[in-house]
C-alpha cells in the first residue's frame, strides 16, 4: 500500500524545470484548445448522418437497402486515399495553415448536404469530406507526440479522442433540439437544418486555429511563446534527424520494420471492435424494432449514452495508463472482453425479441459496448511512445499507416457485417466482433512482446533511461499477462 501511495503522489506532483510548468499550460491551452474543438467538429460533421438519417432523411431521400453504408464506405474511400499524403504533407505544410484550411472544406462541404435530393449526391459529397478530414484524427497525435513528453501523453490523447465523442453525443441533442425548433422553418426540414448548422460551427474553430496553432517545437512562430519557451520546447522530447520522406529507402525502412506491421495491424483489429459505436447500430437497432415505435427525440437522444460512455472510459484508460508507466496493452485486453460480452448479449437477446427484456439487454449491451473506445488514445499514444526515438517522419507515417489500414477494412466491414438492411440484430456483425475480439488479445500480448524487447534493447545499445512504457518489473508483468 505504501508503494503504491508513492506512486501516486509522484504521479500527481510531477517535478518541472524552471518556465516549464507555464509552457505546458501554454500549450495545453493553445493546442488542445484546437485540436479538440477541431475533433468535436469533425465528429459533429460525420454522426449527423445517422442523426439525419433517422429523423426523416431515410424517407425524404428514398434511402433503400444499404445505402446509408454506402455512403460511409464513399467518406472512407475518400479517408483513406487522404491518409498518406495528408500526413506527410505536414513536413511541407504548416499545420497552423493545414488544419483549419481542411477545417474549412469539411464545413462548406457539410453545409452543402442540406441540398442534396438523393443519396448518390450525399455519396459524392461525403467522398471529398473524407479526403478533407483525413489528416485530422493521425495528423493532432503527430502533433501530439511531438510537442508532450511520455507522462503527459496518455491524458492529452484522452482529452482530445473524448472531445470527438463529446461530438457524436452532443450531435444527438442538437438534432433534437433543430428538430423541434426549426423542422419546415423556411421550407426546410429539421435534417437539412442539421447539416447548416454544424457547418457552420466549423468554420470559426478554423479561424482560431489559422491565428493560434503553434505548429511543432521546432517550427513554432507562436507569439505567445517566448524564445527561452520555445527552446525549453525543444529540450523536453528526444532530439531527432529530420528526413524528407520522399525517398525509396524511406519507405523501405517503414514497410520492414515491425512498428509499421504491429502498429497498423493492433488498429486495423481494434478499429473493428468500435464497429457497434462507429456505424451507429443502436439508433438502426431502435429504427427497425421488431415491436416498439420510437419517437424522433428517442432515437437522436438515447444513442447519445454511449459516446459518454466512451468518454469516461476514454479518460479513465488514458489516465491510468499513463499511471501504470505507459502499460497501453492492457487496453487491448479489457476490450477484447468487452466485445465478446455485449456481442453475445444481442445474440441472446435476438432469440426472444418480443420479450421485454431483450429490449434492455441489447441497450445495456451498446452501452457497454461504448467503452471500447477507449483505445483510440491509449494505442495511438502507444504507438507515440514506442516511436519517440525515430525520426519525426517516420512516426507520422505509421501513425496515418494505422488509420489508413483500419479504414481500408472499414470501407467494406460495415456493409458485409452491419448492413443498414440487417437490423436490428445483425447477427453476422456480432460473430465478427467476438472473432476481432479474440484476434485483438492474441495481437496485443505479441506486440506488448516486442516493444518490451526494443526498449531494454535500446537501453543497452544507448544507455537512455527506461522509457514510460516500460515498467521496472517488467519480467514478472510479462510472466503474468
Amino acid at each position: 500500500m505504501a508503494g503504491f501511495k508513492s506512486k501516486l503522489r509522484d504521479y500527481l506532483h510531477t517535478e518541472y524545470r524552471p518556465g516549464e510548468r507555464r509552457l505546458v499550460m501554454k500549450i495545453d491551452f493553445f493546442i488542445l484548445t484546437f485540436c479538440c474543438l477541431s475533433y468535436f467538429t469533425n465528429y459533429l460533421d460525420r454522426s449527423n448522418l445517422t442523426n439525419a438519417y433517422v429523423s426523416g432523411m431515410k424517407e425524404d431521400l428514398g434511402f433503400v437497402g444499404d445505402q446509408l453504408n454506402q455512403i460511409n464506405t464513399c467518406f472512407t474511400v475518400g479517408y483513406v486515399i487522404g491518409q498518406l499524403p495528408a500526413n506527410m504533407s505536414l513536413h511541407y505544410i504548416k499545420p497552423r495553415y493545414f488544419f483549419p484550411s481542411m477545417m474549412v472544406i469539411w464545413g462548406c462541404l457539410t453545409m452543402i448536404t442540406a441540398s442534396v435530393h438523393r443519396p448518390q449526391s450525399i455519396m459524392a459529397i461525403r467522398f471529398f469530406q473524407g479526403i478533407a478530414e483525413a489528416t485530422t484524427f493521425v495528423g493532432t497525435h503527430y502533433i501530439l507526440g511531438s510537442w508532450y513528453t511520455e507522462r503527459e501523453l496518455g491524458k492529452r490523447s484522452g482529452i482530445f479522442t473524448a472531445s470527438g465523442l463529446a461530438g457524436t453525443m452532443i450531435g444527438g441533442f442538437i438534432q433534437t433540439g433543430i428538430y423541434q425548433s426549426l423542422h419546415e422553418k423556411n421550407g426546410l426540414t429539421g435534417w437539412r437544418w442539421l447539416f447548416i448548422i454544424d457547418g457552420l460551427i466549423t468554420i470559426p474553430v478554423a479561424i482560431y486555429g489559422f491565428v493560434f496553432f503553434p505548429d511543432t517545437p521546432q517550427t513554432t512562430t507562436a507569439f505567445y511563446l517566448t524564445a527561452a519557451e520555445k527552446e525549453l520546447a525543444i529540450a523536453r522530447v528526444p532530439a531527432v534527424e529530420e528526413r524528407s520522406p520522399v525517398s525509396l529507402g524511406f519507405f523501405k525502412k517503414v514497410l520492414s520494420s515491425w512498428y509499421w506491421w504491429g502498429f497498423v495491424g493492433l488498429w486495423i483489429i481494434a478499429g473493428e471492435t468500435e464497429s457497434f459505436s462507429a456505424n451507429g447500430l443502436m439508433a438502426l437497432y431502435m429504427k427497425s424494432h421488431p415491436t416498439n415505435k420510437f419517437a424522433v427525440w428517442q432515437l437522436n437522444n438515447y444513442p447519445t449514452a454511449v459516446p459518454a460512455v466512451g468518454i469516461v472510459s476514454t479518460l479513465f484508460w488514458a489516465t491510468l495508463t499513463d499511471f501504470l508507466r505507459g502499460k497501453r496493452w492492457l487496453v487491448g485486453h479489457f476490450i477484447a472482453i468487452i466485445g465478446v460480452v455485449t456481442s453475445a448479449m444481442v445474440l441472446a437477446a435476438s432469440r426472444d425479441p418480443a420479450n421485454a427484456a431483450s429490449t434492455t439487454v441489447v441497450f445495456a449491451a451498446y452501452y457497454l459496448a461504448g467503452t471500447v473506445y477507449a483505445c483510440q488514445a491509449t494505442f495511438f499514444a502507444w504507438c507515440n511512445d514506442a516511436m519517440r526515438y525515430e525520426d519525426h517522419m517516420f512516426r507520422a507515417v505509421v501513425l496515418a499507416g494505422m488509420n489508413l489500414g483500419s479504414n481500408v477494412i472499414n470501407a467494406w466491414w460495415s456493409i458485409v457485417f452491419y448492413g443498414a438492411s440487417m437490423a436490428p440484430w445483425f447477427k453476422r456483425g456480432m460473430w465478427a466482433m467476438i472473432a476481432m475480439s479474440i484476434a485483438l488479445t492474441i495481437w496485443t500480448g505479441g506486440l506488448s512482446f516486442l516493444d518490451r524487447r526494443n526498449s531494454k534493447r535500446r537501453e543497452m545499445v544507448h544507455g537512455e533511461s527506461t522509457p514510460v512504457n516500460v515498467d521496472v518489473d517488467v519480467d514478472v508483468d510479462a510472466k503474468s499477462v
